[in-house]
């Protein structure tokens, strides 16, 4: 699978464990920024390069890291077919792609340590959506509200 991972300066010291994790597992990593620690850059501008290589299948999932994660899931869920979400839990991590089809995990490094966020991808990137009735009709009213805007 194609990854993309992107972060802001809150991010930073995360993102290099969790693109090699991922090389690691055999996924091809798409590395959208931040490439050197700036203390001014901002996380819709990554959020953005994230959710357009979604969008335009450059990846197929992505990877974003904040302070806390919710600024980036916040940023991320703006753009069509993007569905974000912060995880700081397992569960959530892999039950997020399994019922929600969610595409991008969004981690938080001022929340979660590097072990933990290791096993938050690895729960991330393991785990296929279901396709059961139940979770395809909810995510077409999910599908249905993001095309009423």
């Amino acid at each position: 699978m194609k990854i993309a991972i992107a972060c802001d300066h809150g991010g930073y010291p995360l993102k290099q464990p969790l693109a090699d994790l991922m090389q690691a597992l055999g996924h091809e990593v798409l590395d959208l920024g931040a490439h050197e620690l700036n203390p001014t850059d901002d996380y819709p501008d990554f959020a953005r390069y994230v959710g357009q290589a979604i969008q335009h299948g450059q990846a197929q999932r992505g990877v974003l890291i904040c302070g806390s994660g919710v600024g980036a899931s916040v940023a991320a869920n703006k753009l069509d077919g993007v569905r974000a979400a912060v995880c700081h839990d397992t569960y959530s991590a892999g039950q997020g792609v399994e019922h929600d089809d969610m595409n991008v995990l969004c981690l938080g490094a001022r929340i979660v340590g590097e072990a933990l966020a290791v096993e938050l991808v690895k729960a991330f990137v393991s785990t296929s959506f279901t396709d059961e009735p139940r979770h395809t009709r909810r995510l077409e009213k999910v599908k249905a509200i993001e095309a009423a805007q």
